[in-house]
């Protein structure tokens, strides 16, 4: 069981030994925000398909399109959201919290816009411009509020406690389609409730500025990490006066050779990333389930994801984190392949446990491996910049895999996107630093 601690003074003394071993109470804190707000967003993602390619009658083309403006459509926001964090004390939660409060206004959007197709790819913008805006800073918070050698474990806990919302969401929209008939407006109004719900605890619960841990002059050991030129040029950078301003922090920090490597490494890999929907549009024809039942087929995901995101995270810590990184984008190739195959529940099953491993493997431990080369006073603009470039080759991804459905059927098109992520899983173990370089 993770113990949550208080929340520390700048100027407290260091920690003793195996205290680090416990989570901060502002990763805790997060985690219930992240929580909450995913059970909101879920509910709307588990039923968006149905909606827009049956209720609506849109072609994969068009759904690919929406989907990778859902999803990445957002990079000029993120890094702009990164900026305005790293501008002084108290302003990560301030911008955080203004992305989550649009996201949950997004879900009036949805609940206006009707049929029109306008209205609802400017109600997903807006969704995706929240997101965009509050997640570097929510990131940078977990990094502020943990010691670099356990960052992989925050991670991993703030990323379970968002699984459990991610879990819980599609199980909620089920419930109310159940209940109210496949109704879609009666899921968004409640999406709405749930994500003002998470703005509160955010406010209430989250301190306005997280307490960067104090440099150890002594580890008892070497920090596991995948960017050894980056450790010791950023941690002179780690105090308040280590730079003239945000804007040229976050210029020092992601010119790092290693850090720029990364997020080459992470932006080819997410071009070659199917959106999870197609997936589960795939799912629901082999297996021909009701439009009731679609709902659920997120569960599988969300709970291997839930059980494996602590032991990911405390595996990276230990033993590296570029080699969870790469193993977890091996999953999902697998998940590719397994789809290929005639489907049936077995199939079903092991695709969805495939993406839970992917998603735990990549999701916080992508975060862990590049926030020790970023400093403290630029780190939000830095996770922004690394999430900015995979948002954008997801977009690619998801715009590219639904045009290959439409113009060539989904076995082609998921052919094509399991031969380029497996080109893109070999030039990123090239692009990513090994054990070598850390010598």
């Amino acid at each position: 069981m993770y113990l949550a601690t208080t929340g520390r003074r700048p100027d407290a003394p260091p920690r003793p030994a195996g205290v680090g071993r416990r989570v901060p109470g502002t990763v805790v804190a997060l985690g219930a925000v992240s929580l909450v707000t995913d059970v909101s967003s879920e509910m709307v993602t588990a039923v968006l398909p149905l909606y827009l390619v049956l209720g609506l009658g849109l072609s994969p083309l068009q759904f690919g399109f929406l989907d990778g403006l859902f999803n990445g459509a957002t990079a000029l926001v993120r890094l702009l959201g990164g900026r305005l964090a790293d501008r002084g004390a108290g302003r990560h939660r301030t911008v955080a919290g203004a992305g989550y409060l649009l996201s949950a206004l997004s879900r009036l959007g949805l609940l206006m816009a009707g049929g029109a197709a306008g209205g609802i790819a400017a109600a997903l913008a807006a969704d995706r411009l929240g997101k965009g805006v509050r997640t570097a800073p929510r990131d940078a918070m977990i990094t502020l509020s943990a010691p670099p050698e356990t960052l992989g474990r925050a991670f991993g806990v703030h990323r379970a406690m968002d699984t459990t919302g991610a879990l819980l969401g599609p199980l909620v929209a089920f419930v109310v389609l159940w209940a109210t008939a496949d109704a879609y407006d009666a899921v968004f109004v409640v999406s709405f409730a749930t994500g003002l719900l998470g703005v509160v605890v955010l406010g209430l619960f989250v301190p306005a500025d997280p307490s960067a841990p104090p440099p150890r002059a002594a580890p008892t050991r070497p920090v596991p990490s995948a960017l050894p030129s980056a450790l010791p040029s950023a941690a002179p950078a780690a105090g308040p006066n280590a730079a003239p301003g945000p804007a040229g922090t976050a210029a020092r920090s992601t010119a790092d050779p290693a850090f720029r490597r990364v997020v080459a490494a992470a932006a080819l890999l997410g071009a070659a990333t199917v959106g999870d929907s197609f997936l589960y549009l795939l799912l629901q024809r082999g297996l021909d389930l009701s439009a009731a039942l679609f709902p659920l087929l997120p569960l599988g995901a969300a709970a291997c994801y839930l059980l494996l995101a602590v032991p990911a995270g405390r595996i990276a810590d230990r033993a590296g984190r570029r080699i969870p990184f790469l193993l977890g984008h091996g999953a999902l190739l697998a998940a590719y392949l397994t789809l290929l195959v005639p489907s049936g529940l077995p199939t079903a099953v092991l695709v969805l446990v495939l993406l839970g491993v992917f998603y735990a493997a990549t999701d916080g431990v992508l975060m862990a491996l590049a926030a020790p080369a970023l400093p403290a006073a630029g780190r939000a603009s830095g996770l922004a910049v690394l999430q900015t470039g995979q948002a954008l080759a997801r977009l690619v991804g998801a715009a590219g895999f639904g045009a290959a459905w439409t113009w060539w059927g989904p076995r082609p098109a998921l052919v094509a996107a399991a031969l380029a992520l497996a080109a893109a899983l070999t030039a990123a173990w090239r692009i990513l630093p090994g054990r070598k370089a850390r010598r």
